[in-house]
């Protein structure tokens, strides 16, 4: 059984850090796309950030340059670092894998308030 399981949410001042981190455990193979996805309250669930096996990353625009996402295959673990956090980040944030099958953390919160 696979499971991803999700750290580093919490509360933030604007312009703090924090880092998401997403390790997936269980019966998973040849990991393709790591990435993750926010979901503001009544709003979709939206793209933050993904990483290919190869290392290619793609953003949201809304992150670009303030927002890394990286990954250790060794481990099967992807990392989301966030700077410059403004309070439009506030969500929950989810992890993704696509291997064999598209697999979804339960969602970590990011609060970022003064």
């Amino acid at each position: 059984q696979v499971q991803l399981v999700e750290s580093g949410g919490g509360l933030v001042q604007p312009g703090g850090s924090l880092r998401l981190s997403c390790a997936a455990t269980g019966s998973i193979f040849s990991i393709n796309a790591m990435g993750w996805y926010r979901q503001a309250p009544g709003k979709q669930r939206e793209l933050v950030a993904t990483i290919t096996s190869g290392g290619s990353t793609n953003y949201a625009d809304s992150v670009k340059g303030r927002f890394t996402i990286s990954r250790d295959n060794a481990v099967n673990t992807v990392y989301l670092q966030m700077n410059s956090l403004k309070p439009e980040d506030t969500a929950i944030y989810y992890c993704n894998v696509v291997a064999n099958w598209q697999y979804w953390g339960q969602g970590t919160q990011v609060t970022v308030s003064s």
